[in-house]
């Protein structure tokens, strides 16, 4: 199972946050945000959940931000 960040772009997209918005709501720079969600650093569990929450899902619902990876044979 890895993380989908495309998915966490377009829910921050659909909820009308801007990169900057999200950080901020965060408290970290725009570009500490970006290069989580571009993959280049690794999001942690914690700003995981924080992200979901300001995304408007909790930690019940997190599943969404994630995708199954099934190895082709």
């Amino acid at each position: 199972m890895g993380l989908d960040l495309n998915r966490i772009k377009a829910e921050r997209v659909h909820c009308g946050l801007t990169q900057d918005k999200m950080a901020k709501k965060l408290g970290m720079t725009r570009n500490a945000y970006a290069k989580r969600e571009s993959g280049i650093v690794k999001i942690g569990a914690n700003e995981l959940v924080k992200i979901a929450a300001i995304l408007g899902y909790d930690k019940d619902h997190m599943g969404i931000f994630f995708t199954i990876n099934v190895p082709k044979r």
